[in-house]
C-alpha cells in the first residue's frame, strides 16, 4: 500500500472511529477476538481472571483488592487528561479491576503469535528478546532501575530477575495494576529479599531525584500516549537519569511490514483499543531523544511487531 493509499485508510479508519456506537462495535470485536485467541492457546481467560478475582473466596470480588488497593493509591495524584479515556475496549480506560485483572491474560493473547509455535509463551519470550539485547549492549549491569508505564508488573519482574542484585522500581498510573502487580510478585517471588518497589505517579512525574537511577527502561509504553506525554516522558528519563545512565524502549515498529499490510478491518479494531496509536507512529522517537539530550540511539529489531531503542545521558 502507498503512501497515499495509506492516509486515505487511515483517514477512514478514523471516521468510523469517530462515530460512537461504531467505535463501540468494534472494540467489543476487539475484545471477543482476543478472547478466542488466548483459549486458543490453551490460557482460559474467562476461568483465569475469575479465579484472580476472587482470590479462592466466595466473592465475585475478593475484599482485599479493595484493602490492598488503599494502601498503595497516592490520593493526592491528579491523573492527566489524557490517561482519562477508554483503553483497550474498557470505557474505564486502566483506572478499574477488570482492565487490571485481565492484562495479564490479556498480554499472553496479544503476543501469541509473535513466533511460530503460536502459544502461550509468546509473552515471556517477548520480553525476554528485550533482555538478551539489554544484556549485552549495556556496557555493565545497572545498580538501580526504574521501570516506566509497568502496568501489571510482567515488565518490572522480568528486569528484577534478569538484574537480581538490582533495587528496581516500577512506576504505574493505575492504582488498581500496580495492586496486581504486587500480589502477582508476591505470588512468583520465591524470597522477599530483592523485590520491585511500586510507585503510583505519572511516567513523566516520577518525583524521583536528579541523577538518581542508572537504567529508565520503558516497554510497551509509547504507543499508550499522546506526543506531548511521551516527549514529557522523555525530559523526565533524562533528568531522572545518572550520566552514563541508558534509556532503553521496548516498543512497536512503526516500520514493521506486519502493519504495514494490516487489512483495514484488523486497523479498525486495533485502533479502537489504542487511542494514540497515530501519534506513536508519527512520532521521530530517535529525534525526539536526542532533541532533548540523549546520544543517537540504536535500534534493534527483536520480533516481527517490534524494536528495541537503547541511548545514553553523555
Amino acid at each position: 500500500m502507498n503512501a497515499i493509499a495509506t492516509r486515505s485508510v487511515n483517514r477512514l479508519i478514523n471516521g468510523v472511529l469517530a462515530i460512537k456506537p461504531l467505535a463501540n462495535f468494534a472494540k467489543e470485536r476487539a475484545r471477543t477476538m482476543m478472547i478466542k485467541r488466548a483459549e486458543s492457546i490453551g490460557v482460559y481467560w474467562l476461568n483465569e481472571v475469575a479465579q484472580l478475582r476472587s482470590r479462592g473466596s466466595d466473592t465475585a470480588l475478593n475484599p482485599m483488592w479493595e484493602k490492598e488497593r488503599e494502601g498503595i493509591c497516592d490520593r493526592t495524584l491528579t491523573y492527566p487528561d489524557y490517561y482519562l479515556t477508554s483503553f483497550h475496549a474498557y470505557e474505564e480506560g486502566n483506572l478499574g479491576w477488570k482492565p487490571a485483572l485481565e492484562a495479564t491474560v490479556a498480554a499472553k493473547a496479544v503476543h501469541a503469535r509473535l513466533w511460530p509455535e503460536g502459544d502461550a509463551r509468546g509473552d515471556s519470550r517477548l520480553r525476554q528478546s528485550y533482555l538478551d539485547i539489554l544484556q549485552e549492549q549495556l556496557p555493565q549491569a545497572p545498580e538501580t532501575i526504574v521501570d516506566l508505564g509497568c502496568s501489571t508488573g510482567l515488565s518490572t519482574l522480568a528486569l528484577q530477575a534478569a538484574y537480581p542484585n538490582a533495587a528496581v522500581t516500577g512506576v504505574e498510573l493505575s492504582d488498581y495494576f500496580l495492586t496486581v502487580a504486587q500480589y502477582q510478585t508476591n505470588l512468583a517471588v520465591d524470597s522477599p529479599s530483592r523485590v520491585p518497589q511500586w510507585l503510583h505517579t505519572a511516567a513523566e512525574d516520577t518525583g524521583m531525584a536528579d541523577q538518581s537511577v542508572d537504567l529508565v527502561s520503558a516497554s510497551l509504553l509509547f504507543h499508550e500516549l499522546p506526543t506531548s506525554a511521551a516527549l514529557d516522558v522523555i525530559r523526565e528519563a533524562h533528568r531522572i537519569l545518572r550520566p552514563g545512565g541508558h534509556f532503553t524502549i521496548m516498543e512497536m515498529n512503526p516500520q514493521s511490514e506486519v502493519y504495514k499490510k494490516l487489512p483495514a478491518y484488523v486497523l479498525t479494531l486495533l485502533k479502537s483499543t489504542e487511542p494514540y496509536l497515530d501519534q506513536y507512529f508519527a512520532l521521530d522517537l530517535h529525534q525526539a531523544l536526542i532533541d532533548v539530550g540523549f546520544s543517537r540511539p540504536s535500534q534493534t529489531i527483536n520480533t516481527s511487531r517490534h524494536r528495541v531503542v537503547i541511548t545514553q545521558k553523555p
